[in-house]
């Protein structure tokens, strides 16, 4: 299924940001240090198994 990285991390962002310009920022950052660049990945992008494992231990580590 084409799209389920940007899915995720649209979903990350929304939840943690809630509307705050600021905490956007601040939590693309975070995902660049932890190897996921937010702007590489668009709906068509093929999804990796390696950067959804990634994202479900951030997702797991921000709750």
């Amino acid at each position: 299924m084409a799209g389920k990285i940007k899915q995720m991390i649209d979903t990350v962002i929304n939840q943690r940001a809630k509307d705050n310009a600021m905490l956007v920022g601040v939590i693309k950052t975070k995902l660049l240090l932890k190897g996921i660049d937010p702007a590489k990945f668009t709906a068509q992008s093929e999804d990796d198994p390696v950067i959804i494992g990634k994202l479900e231990a951030l997702i797991r580590e921000l709750k």
